[in-house]
């Protein structure tokens, strides 16, 4: 179990909400780890000096975001353990400020390729077959003719995806699947307005296969170059139309 030291009382005032800056203080000190056990509930009313109801509803709050999890038990293994944090709690949380932060999306746009960049740098730069073989499957399905639309931006998304798994950076790639995935529904209302897909997906695939190269061939440069044009060239000449007129198709031209 965690040691106590660095705990302190809580003002008797305040909400829940103070006992979850004293929780998040420990994890930051680095006194609380993954797998470490929080001291009982009795201990934290009487070390921070609140109600055992404020404390129930921190750790209530830490379980909904992934923080914690709950062993049941009178053991030495029961009580509310720290976890490590999925990947998709964070990437939720970061989808979910997207929407409801109203963020233009030139904002997010902006976000999305200035990732994606660093990302196609830092893979062209460390590139390894297994991370090869994670960005030709979805390349190569993209392929395939005939693809209903929505399975065809699940490949692409999965193609990016695979290039920010691949740069090496973890929270660049949690952060890339975000925004990827609050594009999505702007995305798809895109490729179902088009009236000649084909062309589209057929600009789609080039890009993506000069994409797949430049990191094959360990160019850097080329690699960020590429995958900005191709992440800005799409939203400026298809996704933006779109919105700008949304009762009128777009084709490729």
């Amino acid at each position: 179990m965690a040691e106590s030291t660095g705990w302190e009382p809580v003002p008797r005032a305040r909400t829940f909400e103070l006992v979850l800056a004293r929780i998040e203080e420990q994890i930051l000190a680095g006194n609380l780890r993954v797998g470490d056990r929080l001291p009982p509930e009795r201990e934290l009313v009487e070390m921070l000096g609140v109600s055992r109801a404020a404390v129930r509803e921190a750790l209530r709050v830490l379980e909904a975001q992934g923080v914690l999890r709950s062993r049941v038990g009178t053991g030495p293994s029961s009580g509310s353990v720290i976890a490590a944090m999925p990947d998709e709690g964070l990437t939720q949380l970061l989808r979910l400020h997207i929407a409801l932060a109203n963020l233009p999306l030139t904002d997010v746009i902006e976000a999305r390729a200035t990732l994606e960049r660093a990302s196609a740098r830092l893979a062209a730069g460390r590139v390894a077959e297994v991370d090869l073989d994670r960005m030709r499957e979805p390349l190569l399905h993209m392929d395939e003719a005939g693809l209903p639309r929505e399975v065809f931006n699940d490949y692409d998304t999965a193609f990016h995806v695979a290039i920010a798994e691949a740069g090496g950076n973890k929270l660049m790639a949690d952060m890339t699947v975000a925004v990827r995935n609050a594009v999505r529904h702007t995305l798809l209302t895109a490729f179902n307005k088009i009236d000649d897909w084909e062309e589209i997906a057929s600009r789609l695939r080039a890009e993506h296969h000069r994409i797949y190269a430049a990191i094959e061939a360990g160019d850097a440069e080329a690699a960020g170059d590429l995958v900005e044009a191709h992440v800005r060239g799409f939203h400026h000449d298809v996704v933006q139309k779109v919105l700008d007129n949304p009762e009128a198709s777009t084709s490729a031209g």
